[in-house]
């Protein structure tokens, strides 16, 4: 059976903190333990914070390229400023909706800079981490430390999607599972052999677990029990499509 259920009452987090012994603390604190091929599901913004990730605006002097975008999009120059830094491209500049190509390889609004859950001061962005599977690698390495589990860590931010509205949690990192289910060369029900089926797995578990990690009640983590991860190491790269083969670039 599947379930998916909350870490609740994770602290505020400070740079430096250890995540992974955070995670097993409070899962403990549940009355519950980690369980070989559970799923640690985090979100981005904490990992940035423990990475010290987090930005002051007031540190940031913005460029004349920066000025100009901000006075067509009715941004705040200090951030669109942050955000060109953490940008490979823009990829689409419209109606106040900046669209970069993060350095990796992310397409999203703002190249992932966000305020929100930030801290008590407005003044300040979060980046994001510039590793996310190291990031996701070295939490992953603590909780089998310290459980002797073998447990997959996904690392989530919130993305909108093309020709859909509303926001869903995509993959940003992974470590310990591969990222899609390859179905190519297998049977559908009806014996007919799959060609190009592959689902992006590690996706559609962000999504599902972002049901239950509410962000205004402090519920960065959520664990998901009962799937059988694809095995392996994968990587995030794996699921972005090459721009050679993207039909809408």
């Amino acid at each position: 059976m599947l379930t998916i259920f909350p870490v609740t009452r994770i602290p505020d987090i400070k740079k430096g903190d250890d995540l992974g012994k955070l995670i097993v603390s409070r899962v403990e604190d549940q009355g519950d333990e980690f369980k070989q091929g559970d799923i640690a599901v985090i979100s981005q913004k904490i990992v940035s914070k423990a990475e010290g990730r987090i930005l002051p605006l007031s540190k940031i002097t913005p460029s004349e390229f920066a000025e100009t975008i901000a006075n067509e999009t009715g941004k705040d120059p200090r951030q669109v400023e942050a955000v060109l830094r953490e940008s490979r491209k823009i990829i689409r500049m419209k109606s106040g909706h900046l669209i970069t190509e993060t350095s990796h390889g992310f397409i999203c609004a703002n190249a992932g800079v966000d305020q929100s859950n930030v801290g008590t001061t407005r003044d300040s962005v979060s980046l994001l981490p510039h590793d996310s599977d190291a990031s996701a690698d070295r939490i992953r390495k603590t909780i089998h430390q310290i459980t002797g589990r073998k447990v997959p860590v996904i690392i989530t931010d919130t993305f909108g999607r093309a020709w859909r509205m509303g926001q869903v949690n995509f993959a940003i990192g992974i470590s310990g599972m591969k990222p899609i289910h390859d179905y190519k060369g297998t049977k559908d029900m009806y014996r007919r052999t799959l060609q190009v089926t592959e689902i992006a797995v590690a996706d559609e578990l962000a999504s599902a677990a972002e049901l239950v990690m509410n962000k205004a009640d402090r519920v960065p983590v959520a664990i998901i029990r009962g799937y059988k991860a694809p095995k392996g190491q994968g990587r995030i790269k794996e699921l972005i499509r090459p721009e050679e083969f993207d039909l809408f670039r």
